[in-house]
């Protein structure tokens, strides 16, 4: 089984910043794409940003010129900066990860959610 741990939300005023880690540990044998998406209350679970094992990064409009996705395959770890936080972030925010594991090959992984708010 890969383990996601997920760390770094919180409360946050608007305009603040947060830093989210994720780091994927267990029988790994090499990680694909990497990402985070968000959900809110009513709403759909939505990709925040991605990237991929080449480094490109994908991100979604609402978060464009504010968020910077980052990788360590050292360290399977994926991070995601998000600066000039509006309310409207405000969500649980997944890691989400593709790990080809020993055997069994290429699987979705998700983390267990941590919370991001935003106050006005």
């Amino acid at each position: 089984q890969v383990q996601l741990v997920e760390s770094g939300g919180g409360l946050v005023q608007a305009g603040g910043s947060l830093r989210l880690s994720c780091v994927a540990s267990g029988s790994i044998a090499s990680l694909k794409i990497m990402g985070w998406y968000r959900q809110a209350p009513g709403n759909q679970r939505e990709l925040v940003a991605s990237i991929s094992v080449d480094g490109t990064p994908t991100y979604a409009d609402s978060v464009k010129g504010r968020s910077a996705i980052s990788r360590d395959a050292a360290k399977n770890t994926v991070d995601l900066q998000m600066n000039s936080l509006k309310p409207e972030d405000t969500a649980v925010y997944y890691c989400n990860v593709g790990a080809i594991r020993p055997y069994w090959g290429l699987q979705d992984y998700w983390g267990q959610g941590t919370q991001v708010t935003v106050s006005s």
